[in-house]
């Protein structure tokens, strides 16, 4: 399809897909030249995920994301979509505290940084504050499974739901957060199955990291997908490229240029005037 043809990615585009059993492609991007790129790949969804402070700023974990630095993220991201809908990553405390920060950090997300939805973590316990953000005309994607956020409360960045106790209790998160007011969610780090049936016990669409072929569309960390994030690297990961090694290639190739003398080369130079040079040098 052709720029020309494309048009900008709306709810109603994804709740069309999920009818029409088409799966939905969702990346990550933190700055305008990765968005640039998913956009022109037709990458469906976006996001300036809190995982940027691991996979971009190098932090061990999401927590000390601020409202600042994910709006700075934010908005060099929508300055290059223009197809992909944009999701913005509400950060840890930025709606736990209370519902009307809740609503004024969506606010925020939705005037600042030019998003479409908000996404925030949790289940029962924010099922609450997500439907007062909602009634506050923000829409919003729930995050239930693995949730970063709270990695300390639930033992680590490690699967849940491998147990039936814990998967009921997911499929339950999943079930509140629909009937909070959730237009979809993300399931994170949870058996093929139970995604599964995560799927059937909503009507709305539910995408999944680490989550199986069973759910209406797959997230990636861009930069887990690309080599370019190397300290550790999440079972569900695919490497479709070897960016990393390529760039290590790369430089040293420049390096080694450099120390021969064969960059840059007459066509890296430029010319001044032959006439011009005799003037300049005249008398020296």
């Amino acid at each position: 399809m052709s720029d020309a043809e494309r048009k900008k990615i709306d709810m109603g585009y994804l709740y069309q897909k999920k009818a029409q059993g088409e799966k939905i492609s969702w990346l990550t991007a933190y700055d305008y030249p990765m968005a640039l790129f998913e956009d022109k790949a037709g990458i469906e969804m976006i996001m300036p995920g809190d995982s940027g402070m691991m996979a971009l700023l190098g932090h061990k974990n999401t927590l000390s994301a601020t409202m600042e630095q994910m709006l700075w993220m934010t908005q060099a991201v929508a300055r290059a979509v223009k197809y992909a809908f944009l999701i913005g990553d509400m950060p840890y405390m930025s709606y736990q505290a209370s519902k009307e920060e809740a609503i004024r950090n969506a606010g925020r997300f939705m005037a600042e940084g030019g998003v479409d939805c908000v996404k925030m973590e949790g289940g029962v316990d924010v099922a609450d504050t997500l439907a007062a953000v909602v009634k506050a005309g923000v829409p919003v994607m729930g995050h239930i499974g693995m949730t970063p956020q709270s990695a300390a409360a639930i033992g680590g960045y490690r699967s849940q739901g491998r147990t039936e106790a814990v998967a009921r209790k997911i499929i339950q998160d999943a079930r509140t957060l629909q009937d909070a007011g959730a237009f979809s969610m993300v399931v994170e780090a949870v058996p093929a199955k139970v995604a599964g049936l995560i799927v059937k016990a909503v009507d709305i669409p539910v995408y999944g990291i680490g989550a199986g072929p069973l759910v209406d569309g797959q997230v990636l960390i861009a930069r887990d997908m690309l080599g370019l994030f190397e300290l550790f690297k999440p079972k569900f990961v695919r490497r479709y490229a070897q960016m990393g090694q390529a760039m290590v290639d790369a430089f040293r190739h420049y390096k080694d240029d450099v120390k021969a003398g064969s960059f840059p080369g007459p066509d890296e130079c430029y010319n001044m005037p032959e006439e011009e040079f005799r003037k300049l040098t005249a008398g020296q």
